[in-house]
């Protein structure tokens, strides 16, 4: 039985959440992901304001009812004190990830110094992926670039369904067969 191949975007803005900003981070991923993922899939979306339990409550039903394979958040990342999404991610996961948050920082600190105080992680929960981004388009696509190419493997690892990706924009890697 084929399943559908579902992906969570979760913006975290109390201004967006309230309408007086527009999100800009949510369909940044959006655009990243249709124009990298050549696997069909369908995408649960989702804005919420800078709440750790809302935040850790929208992660638990992405993941557990809407059966996401991977998560990837926007905002919060920051040192502001209701930049909370990394606590409400480790709130939900298994294991975490950090490598994933290391990766992301040294690509960003080549482009700007304040990169150091972003906070991005990952983690897993089940057969789910959680990726913390920050909230800029121009970050999230370095951030993305860097940690695609990890994200098939790590969802194959995990139990969840193989996804592909355009070879002309990201190339996931995966250990060759014997």
């Amino acid at each position: 039985m084929q399943t559908t191949t579902r992906i969570g975007v979760l913006t975290v803005s109390d201004r967006a959440s309230r309408g007086e900003y527009e999100d800009l981070g949510g369909p940044a991923i959006s655009q990243y992901l249709q124009k990298t993922l050549v696997s069909e899939w369908v995408q649960e979306y989702l804005v919420v304001s800078d709440d750790r339990e809302v935040i850790a409550s929208s992660l638990r039903k992405m993941a557990d009812v809407s059966h996401c394979c991977l998560i990837i958040t926007t905002g919060g990342t920051g040192p502001a004190l209701r930049d909370v999404t990394p606590e409400a991610t480790a709130d939900v996961c298994e294991k975490m990830m950090p490598g994933f948050g290391e990766l992301m920082r040294k690509v960003s600190l080549e482009k700007v110094p304040t990169a150091i105080l972003s906070r991005q992680t990952a983690g897993i929960r089940g057969p789910c992926l959680i990726v913390n981004l920050p909230g800029q388009p121009k970050a999230i696509r370095e951030c993305l670039d860097a940690v695609m190419p990890a994200i098939p493997y790590c969802i194959d690892l995990i139990g969840g369904p193989r996804l592909e990706t355009a070879p002309e924009h990201i190339v996931a890697f995966r250990p060759k067969s014997k």
